[in-house]
C-alpha cells in the first residue's frame, strides 16, 4: 500500500500459502510494481524465508470514485444479529487474552439443518485497542485482512458437526480444563473456554461428561469422523468499501461452506460494519482431510 497514491485503495487480494513459515526467522517481502494505471494499480508480493517463497499474493488497487456518477449498486444485507454489548457482566463482555484482535460468537444460522451448506457461522471481530488516525485507512485494511484468516477454513468441519473431542484422553483433558481453568496449557482450548460464560460452560461440562460416560461404556461410534489435517491453501479478499469502516469497532462475519471433497474444502465469508455496510467478501480453500485407517497416498 505504501507504493500507491493515497486516493487508491485495495479492492482485491489473492493469496497462496506455499510453505510453512518459521516465526523465529525474519520474513523478506519482495514487492513488484506490475502496473500503474489511471483507475487501477497492480502489485505482487512474495514473502521469503531461507531464500524460498513461503507466501505469494497479487493485490489490485482502484482509485476512489473512478466508477463515475452513474453506477450499479447492490449488496447482501446484514443478518439480524444483536450487536455486541460491552457492559460488565453482559453475555459479550470483554474476555482476557492476548492477540491483536478479539472475537465473540454470534450464533449459527440454520443450526439444525441436515444440509451442511445451509449453515451460517456468525462471529463478531474487532482489533484490540484504538487504531490511530496516523495509520489512515491503510491500517484498518491491514487489520481486516488479518482478521479474515481466522476461523475460516475451520468452518468446513463445523458445518458437518464433527466434534472437537473424539477420544477418551481428549475428553478428559477438556473436562479437567473446565474444572481447573488455571491449569490450561493448550492455547486453542484456552481461547475457546475464555469465550464461554457460566451457563455455556455448564452446558459444555454436561455434554463432555456424557461423552466421557459413552467412552467408558464403549458406546462411541468407531466410525466417528475425525479431522486429521486442516491447513489453508489459498485465500482471496474482495474489499467493497475500503474507506467506510473501522477495524477497531465491532464487525460481523458470516461464514458458509458451499463445497467439500477430494480432501479439500471451500469457505465463503461476508463481513459487515456496524451500520450494516457490506465491507468485504472472502473465499478460502484448504486441505481438510479426515483421519484414515491407512496412510493417504498423496502428499501436498
Amino acid at each position: 500500500m505504501r507504493t500507491v497514491p493515497n486516493d487508491f485503495a485495495v479492492h482485491s487480494m489473492h493469496c497462496y500459502f506455499v510453505l510453512a513459515g518459521d516465526s523465529e526467522l525474519p520474513i523478506l517481502y519482495h514487492v513488484e510494481r506490475v502496473r500503474d494505471g489511471r483507475s487501477f494499480i497492480t502489485r505482487t508480493v512474495q514473502a521469503r524465508q531461507r531464500g524460498r517463497p513461503i507466501f505469494t499474493t497479487t493485490i489490485s488497487f482502484s482509485r476512489a470514485n473512478s466508477g463515475g456518477k452513474k453506477k450499479l449498486e447492490h449488496a447482501s444485507p446484514m443478518p439480524n444479529v444483536p450487536l455486541v454489548d460491552d457492559a460488565p457482566g453482559s453475555r459479550f463482555s470483554q474476555a482476557a487474552g492476548g492477540g491483536p484482535f478479539e472475537s465473540r460468537k454470534a450464533g449459527i444460522g440454520n443450526r439444525h439443518s441436515l444440509n451442511p451448506t445451509d449453515k451460517r457461522l456468525r462471529r463478531f471481530f474487532r482489533a484490540r485497542g484504538h487504531i490511530s488516525d496516523a495509520g489512515g485507512h491503510q491500517a484498518h485494511l491491514s487489520a481486516l485482512a488479518y482478521i479474515t484468516d481466522s476461523y475460516l477454513i475451520g468452518s468446513v468441519s463445523r458445518v458437518h458437526d464433527i466434534p472437537r473431542f473424539t477420544s477418551r484422553a481428549e475428553l478428559e483433558k477438556a473436562l479437567n480444563a473446565l474444572k481447573n481453568p488455571s491449569d490450561l496449557d493448550d492455547e486453542d482450548i484456552s481461547r475457546a473456554l475464555k469465550e464461554l460464560k457460566e451457563g455455556e460452560a455448564e452446558d459444555l461440562r454436561r455434554r463432555l461428561e456424557g461423552a466421557l460416560s459413552k467412552a467408558d461404556s464403549g458406546k462411541i461410534d468407531p466410525e466417528q469422523k475425525q479431522v486429521g489435517m486442516m491447513v489453508s491453501l489459498d485465500h482471496s479478499i474482495y474489499f467493497h468499501n475500503p474507506w467506510n469502516f473501522r477495524a477497531d469497532e465491532w464487525i460481523l462475519t458470516e461464514i458458509e461452506s458451499p463445497w467439500a471433497g477430494e480432501g479439500r474444502g471451500l469457505a465463503i465469508q461476508k463481513i459487515w460494519s456496524q451500520d450494516g455496510t457490506l465491507i468485504a467478501t472472502c473465499t478460502q480453500e484448504g486441505v481438510v482431510r479426515l483421519k484414515q485407517d491407512e496412510a493417504p497416498r498423496s502428499k501436498i
